[in-house]
């Protein structure tokens, strides 16, 4: 029943008959995002390779439980967290592994308090508003800036980083980021707006 009435039947079912291209099609589709979400958790790439790899092997063993009340990519996600956890306090990281929840240590103004008026009829207000990007010159498209973006993304604290790449480089919805990552929804939007305004700041300073 499993098979015909859950959007991944024909995967899963494929991957109940050990057929391997069936496999390598789910390792393909998100390995990638697999080690960048391990790595907010873990010290170092090759751990979080590593945590990517047991993912796997426990993904395999836990096929014939899989009941698909959560998409496969949301179990495999799930799964890969509750590894990368276990890993991380193996490894004695010292970021605390509460900040998956949405207390990143980032207490901090979103955007620089200069940029609003702070007196007059209009306080609060933008003094200094965003700067609309340039679409037309092809910008936003060159190597660097993409590499200002992948950078921007990548000094972010981690939790951001995970809610910022899985939703606006993957293509998650809000729900299945929550689903993955255990988070309320009030948290999901709150870690992706301040890790947009931070990737934006960083765009604005290259385009300036």
């Amino acid at each position: 029943m499993l098979e015909q009435a859950h959007p991944d039947g024909a995967l899963v079912a494929a991957l109940h008959d050990g057929d391997e291209r069936a496999f390598r099609t789910v390792v393909g589709r998100h390995h990638a995002a697999m080690v960048r979400v391990a790595l907010g958790f873990v010290p170092s790439r090759a751990v979080a390779e590593e945590v990517a790899q047991d993912t796997w092997l426990a993904v395999i063993k836990g096929l014939p439980s899989f009941e698909g009340r959560s998409s496969l990519k949301t179990w495999i996600f799930t799964i890969l967290v509750n590894q990368a956890r276990t890993r991380g306090r193996r490894e004695h990281r010292s970021v605390p592994f509460s900040s998956v929840g949405g207390d990143d240590g980032d207490a901090g103004p979103t955007v620089d308090p200069d940029r609003f008026l702070s007196d007059g009829q209009w306080v609060g207000h933008w003094s200094h508003p965003p700067t609309p990007f340039d679409t037309t010159g092809g910008r936003l498209e060159d190597a660097e800036t993409r590499a200002v973006v992948e950078q921007a993304v990548a000094a972010l604290p981690a939790n951001q980083q995970r809610v910022v790449w899985l939703r606006d480089v993957e293509g998650w919805t809000a729900a299945e980021v929550c689903d993955a990552l255990e988070l309320t929804e009030a948290n999901q939007r709150v870690l992706l707006h301040r890790g947009r305004a931070k990737v934006r700041a960083a765009l604005e300073r290259h385009l300036a």
